[in-house]
């Protein structure tokens, strides 16, 4: 009889093979309280490095880090009614606290701009008080009907950056700055992710946003997956807020601001965009480890060995773990190796002891090779930087390949359930269509030129509306 797969194929039934792969590479489980989870210390960390490489380019902006509670009187929600029904099928609320009833419900954040803006008014009184920046390291809560893992849950960890400006072109192009220079250059550079960036139609901005940047990525099934957004908010916030300053020739104007996030979803993004069906495959800017030693079997002089292998990696900057418990099957812990994506694996047995070398395989291309266990640590920076670049390419061809320039809304509807992109023409499917696509799963995931840039506007000539089913 042939063995049973580890993870259900992809090809098969890809969401049963995505939640295969969160629990048998160790990355989350399922919390008590539906829609929420319990991150592991193998998903968290790429989270840590996400963290680390985003923060970076933030305060690059001049944007710094703050905080802002948890709990927010719903007398503060009630404030922009448009905003909070963006958020149905509603926000959290605590009603009862220190063992009786409040006398005003806290609703638990589904974001900040409430909160901020309270602020904000409080902060900003002339024109030398803007640019006002900051960000912030939270979880929300919204309440999610249909949860997965990473992907959509009811309690999410993000980043959240809202900022206050002078003037329109000042936000507007705060907006877009973020969008390329924070959101756009992590996904390409450190996740290796193939994004499209786009500009949101009205029927699918944030609530309350004039503009709303995304970037979009496909998944392994033919999918969409909004990786992280970037809004312009106008003046409805200020006006609701009052938050005005006194400009330079002394007249009381209300601010203009942005609003700016990405989250956890990134995770399910590597996982769904990178994964095969041996596994995950991490790109090594992002692993929590790059490399992992094996000592496969033997006595005592193998492990030490591993171990010292593992040092010499280390102090090269190689972020490394050393497996030298021969006790557990060597099978069972390749294997592992796989379901995690760890990029490089060391394998070091007798035999690689007498000859002074060892087995490297690689998890992102395949293949193995034989190295000079002295060659190891000038190797392995080399062979990291290689299977970097080569998943941005492998994505890209998959996106290529599944999607499909149509005319007319019924390609764009057979593409999409045949589990592909549809391009067409804005000006052809326009609102109408667009609110037809939902009746069949489908949504214009964003607007895009022909050369692939960032469109001015919703009605500019020659927008492409990029039509996929989301993830």
């Amino acid at each position: 009889m042939a063995e049973a797969p580890v993870l259900t194929p992809r090809a098969d039934d890809f969401p049963r093979r995505y939640q295969d792969l969160i629990a048998k590479a160790e990355l989350a489980d399922n919390a008590p309280v539906r829609g929420t989870m319990v991150i592991r210390p193998y998903g968290y960390g790429p989270w840590e490095r996400m963290q680390a490489e985003t923060d970076a380019r933030i305060k690059e902006t001049g944007t710094r880090n703050a905080y802002v509670p948890l709990l927010i009187p719903r007398s503060s929600l009630a404030r922009e009614t448009d905003h909070v029904e963006g958020f149905a099928p509603g926000p959290a609320v605590v009603t009862h606290g220190g063992g009786k009833e409040l006398e005003e419900p806290a609703v638990v954040r589904p974001t900040s701009e409430m909160i901020a803006n309270e602020y904000f008014a409080k902060w900003v009184q002339g024109y030398r008080d803007l640019p006002l920046l900051i960000n912030q390291w939270a979880d929300v809560v919204r309440w999610e009907l249909r949860p997965r893992l990473f992907l959509r849950t009811t309690e999410f960890l993000w980043q959240e950056g809202h900022t206050a400006h002078a003037t329109y072109e000042e936000a507007r192009d705060f907006a877009a700055r973020v969008h390329r220079r924070v959101y756009e250059d992590f996904m390409v550079n450190v996740l290796a992710m193939d994004v499209v960036p786009g500009r949101r139609t009205a029927g699918e901005r944030f609530a309350d946003a004039i503009d709303t940047l995304t970037l979009e990525g496909m998944t392994g099934d033919g999918k969409a997956l909004q990786m992280a957004t970037s809004h312009e908010l106008g003046q409805n916030f200020a006006k609701a807020f009052t938050t005005s300053f006194l400009s330079k020739d002394g007249r009381r104007k209300l601010v203009r601001q942005t609003f700016w996030g990405s989250t956890t979803r990134m995770i399910g993004g590597l996982v769904t965009m990178h994964g095969d069906d041996h596994g995950l495959r991490v790109p090594p800017r992002p692993a929590p480890v790059q490399a992992v030693v094996l000592a496969i079997k033997g006595d005592e002089a193998v492990p030490a060995k591993a171990r010292e292998a593992g040092d010499r990696l280390g102090a090269a900057g190689i972020r490394v773990r050393v497996h030298d418990r021969t006790d557990t099957p060597f099978g069972r812990r390749a294997v592992d190796g796989a379901l995690k994506g760890v990029p490089v694996r060391v394998e070091i047995g007798p035999r690689d002891l007498e000859n002074g070398t060892a087995m490297l395989v690689r998890r992102i291309p395949g293949g193995k090779e034989q190295v000079a266990l002295d060659a190891l640590a000038g190797r392995l920076p080399a062979v990291l930087e290689e299977d970097q670049a080569l998943l941005p390419g492998q994505a890209r061809e998959r996106r290529a390949s599944r999607t499909t320039g149509v005319s007319t809304l019924g390609e764009a509807v057979e593409v999409t359930t045949a589990g592909g992109w549809a391009r067409i023409p804005w000006a052809t499917l326009g609102a109408d269509g667009e609110n037809a696509l939902a009746e069949h799963a489908a949504t214009v995931r964003c607007l895009v030129p022909e050369d692939g840039s960032v469109p001015e506007a919703e009605d500019a000539p020659g927008n492409v509306a990029v039509v996929a089913r989301a993830c």
